[in-house]
């Protein structure tokens, strides 16, 4: 599943513009949870930057110093991403909250956090519509939970993630603000605002743990291993695939080392042409298998 940057630039564009909203609402209203919201949207807006750097730093051509390639940048700004989506925008909210139930403050002109919050799940509610869309087309039948965990694709997933925060965020503000004003209690605020941090929390450990799954290095499927050790044992001259090793560098890159034993009598030449017709076949149905070696072994 190829990384697509449709979901990002959406996301970016409405979270910039959800930030200024918010933390000017948050100014005037003094809402720690609109704060927290605030600073929840900037840490999104920085961190859809940060995705598209890192698509743009993967797909530098290969060089004497990355003879691989530089697919695994996508990887490793993902899992900086999840970080900073844990640090900043959860341990943040978190504090934020803290410090409101320590010094507690009514929240004056609510009216102003209701109309950026509205304003903001309209904007936010089309950025997880557009992700969920992309994320359901690279899945297609495959169940979602399944397809996170199998996904090569970090910034599809991570975008997902962050506007489905984003809108449960926004609900859990307006309710906070809300009864915080209905009850004439501005502990509600604060408590509302640490809810956002424990949900941006959680997300950002979900992310983690799948961004430095993806970095740490993945295998293709083993069904579709399973089909391509099948194409290089149909050949004539090949009498088994004695070892497979195989890891992803990129979405739409994994790198395959075939150690297969030849029939006993298969000369040089033969062998040597034999390579490059499994080569030509794997790659033929399976064309993200760009980087493939194939080594003559003995059998085991």
């Amino acid at each position: 599943m190829s990384a697509s940057k449709t979901p990002i630039y959406t996301a970016l564009g409405a979270n910039l513009l959800i930030a200024i909203t918010k933390l000017a609402a948050a100014l005037f209203t003094g809402s720690s949870a609109m704060v927290s919201e605030g600073i929840h949207s900037l840490v999104d807006t920085s961190n859809e930057v940060l995705l598209l750097l890192g698509i743009k730093k993967s797909q530098k051509p290969a060089d004497e110093h990355r003879p691989f390639g530089y697919g695994r940048e996508l990887y490793f700004w993902s899992f900086v991403v999840s970080l900073l989506f844990f640090a900043l925008g959860g341990g943040f909210s978190i504090y934020e909250g803290v410090e409101h139930l320590i010094n507690p403050e009514e929240v004056t002109n609510p009216v102003w956090n209701y109309a950026v919050l509205g304003i903001a799940l309209i904007f936010d509610g089309i950025s997880f519509v557009t992700a969920l869309k992309e994320f359901t087309r690279q899945r297609g039948d495959t169940p979602f939970w399944q397809a996170v965990r199998e996904s090569k694709d970090p910034p599809t997933f991570v975008v997902l993630f962050e506007d489905a925060a984003d809108v449960i965020g926004i609900l859990i503000a307006f309710t906070g603000i809300l009864l915080g004003q209905l009850l004439h209690n501005p502990y509600i605020d604060g408590i509302a605002s640490i809810m956002i941090g424990l949900l941006l929390t959680a997300v950002a450990i979900l992310l983690v743990r799948e961004s430095r799954s993806l970095l740490m290095g993945e295998t293709p499927m083993p069904d579709e291993l399973k089909k391509v050790i099948g194409l290089a044992e149909n050949h004539a001259a090949v009498n088994k695939v004695v070892h497979h090793l195989s890891t992803f560098l990129a979405p739409e890159e994994v790198i395959l080392v075939l150690r297969v034993n030849f029939k006993a009598n298969t000369d040089n030449q033969q062998i040597i042409t034999a390579i490059e017709n499994i080569r030509a076949s794997i790659q033929q149905a399976y064309p993200h298998y760009k980087q493939l070696f194939i080594e003559p072994v003995s059998a085991v």
